[in-house]
C-alpha cells in the first residue's frame, strides 16, 4: 500500500496528489488513512523516509558487493542511462524531484534531502577511499571533495532527464563528468 501511495507521490508530485488520490491507490477510507498517517504530509514524509532509506540501503550493499570501490561511484552517476527507454530519466527521482518542488516551502522536505544527501555523500566516500586504496583513484583526490562532485553531477543528469532528454545524450553527459571526477591516476 505505501509502494502505490509512493509511486503516486513520485508520478504526480505532491502538489498535483490529491486525497482522493491517495485513497483510491492505498485501497484506505478517509478516517483509516488519516488514522494510521495522520494528513497527507505526514503520509509524504513517511514514503519519502522509507523511499531514502531503501536507496541508501542499496547504495550500502552496492559497496559491500563491489569488486572495486571506483565501481560504485560510476554506477551511482550512470544509474539512469540503465534505462534504454529513457522512461527511469524521465520520471527522475523521488527525492531529488520532491527537494526541487517543496524544500523551499516545506522545512521537512529540506531536512530530509539534507539527511539523504548526507548519507549517500558518506557512502561515496567510503566507496572513493576504497578505490583510492585499490589504486583507481587519485592518491591526491580527497574523497569527500570526489563524492560531492559525483553527487552534483547525479542530481544535475536527473534534473536533464526529467526534461526528457535522451537517454544516449545522458549516458554521454554521465561518462564525460565521470572522466573529468574519476581519473585514474594515470592520467
Amino acid at each position: 500500500m505505501l509502494l502505490a501511495v509512493r509511486d503516486q507521490f513520485w508520478d504526480k508530485g505532491y502538489a498535483a496528489t490529491s486525497m482522493d488520490d491517495l485513497l483510491r491507490v492505498s485501497g484506505l477510507g478517509k478516517g483509516s488513512l488519516y488514522g494510521a498517517f495522520g494528513d497527507k504530509r505526514s503520509l509524504f514524509l513517511r514514503v519519502l523516509r522509507d523511499y531514502d532509506d531503501a536507496n541508501l540501503l542499496a547504495l550500502r550493499e552496492r559497496l559491500d558487493s563491489a569488486a572495486r570501490g571506483i565501481d560504485v561511484a560510476r554506477e551511482f552517476v550512470l544509474g539512469l542511462a540503465g534505462d534504454p527507454t529513457g522512461a527511469a530519466a524521465r520520471r527522475g527521482c523521488l527525492l531529488a524531484n520532491s527537494n526541487a518542488e517543496l524544500a523551499t516551502s516545506t522545512p521537512d522536505v529540506a531536512a530530509e534531502a539534507r539527511r539523504s544527501y548526507r548519507a549517500i555523500t558518506e557512502v561515496l566516500t567510503a566507496a572513493l577511499e576504497r578505490a583510492r586504496r585499490e589504486g583507481d583513484l587519485d592518491p591526491g583526490a580527497d574523497p569527500c571533495e570526489v563524492a560531492r562532485a559525483v553527487l552534483v553531477a547525479q542530481l544535475g543528469l536527473i534534473a536533464l532527464g526529467r526534461t526528457g532528454m535522451d537517454v544516449g545524450t545522458l549516458t554521454a553527459m554521465a561518462r564525460s563528468a565521470l572522466t573529468r571526477l574519476l581519473p585514474s591516476p594515470a592520467q
